[in-house]
């Protein structure tokens, strides 16, 4: 797998990938998800949860 990258052009900011990632790896900034791929660890969970799909690996 691959750290996760955020589309800000489809990102809504709706915080459901903040409580999915169970490292604590996202945080909204500016209304968009915001990945940090220091912290990532590459499980999806985040992917999977997008409402919008604008997290990909």
């Amino acid at each position: 797998m691959a750290k996760a990258v955020v589309d800000g052009g489809t990102c809504v900011g709706c915080e459901a990938c903040v409580g999915t990632c169970p490292v604590e790896a996202i945080v909204i900034d500016s209304g968009k998800a915001d990945v940090n791929p220091d912290t990532c660890i590459e499980c999806g969970s985040c992917v999977s949860t997008c409402p919008v799909s604008a997290i990909s690996q």
